[in-house]
């Protein structure tokens, strides 16, 4: 690749960086929103489970927060999963129609939690142990649609999500809700035990609705796709009730659809450790997620280890705090932002050309805001900060 001279402008600090294809490996392998008219507050039947994923407490409760009749007017609802707010926006749908999606959805979220739960009894856990006995399991359709869906973009990242690390995930003590987690990190000799096994997505062979694995170290742990997954069914439900106009917000990763009446939904992009670096204008459906390394970690008394694991070596990802992706699908745009941290201030531009994403933002530790070309178009700045313009050719 070839960098062409920086240019930098005095009102927002900014280099251009133009960076030139050259071949690649990696292609072959408000408590929300109530509205102003809202007249009505309804709660739907507590959710009890404990938790979702790798991620934390599920849904505890599910307010929904129902304007007045009419179809004018913003219908929310708010859920307690992924350890976060998660917060579901309906335009131009009637009351009762808001309340049967909301009911819909929770139902949804109820199903995932038994299913997907990466370490409480369920049928993920289930399908881990089979696959350490060396037997097949019978899995849902959601599952068997992560793991294929995983295949591809493991190649394409050069193994950079690989949802089959359970077993290292596990040895971090990122199996848990309870952040922060206090004590030293495991050997090394105990991360190579499970390197050494190569566990891959790939080990895995799907008939119809049976999974099984030629690799016992396999232990699926689906963290770095499922909150994407989760925002795509739900945006996929409400628009098979009729839906047009929605926004389903997971503490920050969201996907839209439609508008919010006569304009655009827009969004804030999370700045790390608190903040916002700038707002986007959602153009009809799009997938904006983002992943860092400063909400869930582990430490000692000298340094802290962020959860975001590099399946390679085995230890934390550290140098981006953050990595912002807008694109059309939510189970992509999460799986992004987990790779683009892995790979790190170095090789993040060959694993975007690979996953073909055009709208990237990269913020290092240091607080410099690398991004692509087109995301500079999209990104609307709260304040002046180092900029870092990429245009990949």
């Amino acid at each position: 690749m070839t960098l062409a001279p920086a240019r930098r402008s005095a009102r927002t600090r900014e280099k251009h960086i133009i960076i030139e294809s050259t071949p690649n490996k990696w292609g072959q392998r408000n408590n929300w929103g109530q509205s102003k008219n809202s007249k009505r507050v309804f709660t739907l039947t507590p959710i009890i489970p404990k938790r979702v994923f790798t991620l934390t407490p599920i849904i505890l409760l599910c307010v929904v927060l129902l304007s007045a009749c009419q179809r004018d007017e913003e219908q929310g609802a708010e859920l307690y999963v992924f350890g976060t707010i998660v917060e579901i926006k309906l335009w131009g749908a009637s009351p009762e129609e808001a309340a049967l999606a909301f009911m819909e959805i929770q139902q949804m979220f109820q199903a995932m939690h038994r299913n997907w739960h990466a370490w409480e009894p369920g049928r993920l856990v289930e399908i881990n142990k089979a696959f350490a006995e060396g037997r097949p399991a019978i899995a849902d359709e959601d599952i068997v649609e992560m793991v294929r869906r995983s295949q591809p973009l493991e190649t394409l990242t050069g193994g950079r999500i690989n949802p089959a690390i359970g077993a290292l995930i596990r040895l971090w003590g990122f199996h848990t809700s309870d952040y922060p987690i206090e004590g030293p990190p495991p050997s090394q000799d105990q991360i190579n035990g499970i390197l050494d096994q190569r566990p891959s997505s790939h080990d895995i062979h799907i008939n119809g609705l049976e999974l099984s694995s030629n690799n016992p170290a396999v232990q699926l742990d689906f963290g770095g796709i499922a909150k994407g997954y989760a925002v795509d069914l739900t945006i996929e439900k409400l628009r098979s009730m009729g839906i047009d106009n929605a926004i389903v917000n997971a503490g920050g990763d969201l996907r839209a659809m439609g508008t919010h009446g006569d304009r655009p939904w827009r969004v804030a992009v999370r700045k790390p450790g608190g903040g916002m670096v700038g707002s986007v204008q959602v153009r009809g459906d799009e997938a904006i997620f983002t992943s860092g390394n400063y909400e869930r970690f582990r430490q000692d008394q000298t340094q802290r280890y962020p959860h975001i694991l590099d399946p390679a070596t085995g230890w934390p990802a550290s140098d981006i705090a953050s990595v912002t992706i807008i694109t059309d699908e939510g189970i992509l745009a999460d799986a992004a932002a987990t790779a683009l941290v892995v790979a790190g201030l170095d090789d993040w531009v060959n694993v975007a050309r690979a996953l073909n994403l055009q709208q990237v933002a990269i913020v290092d530790e240091d607080g410099t805001v690398f991004m692509t070309a087109e995301m500079e178009k999209r990104l609307q700045f709260t304040g002046d900060v180092e900029r870092v313009i990429i245009e990949i050719q």
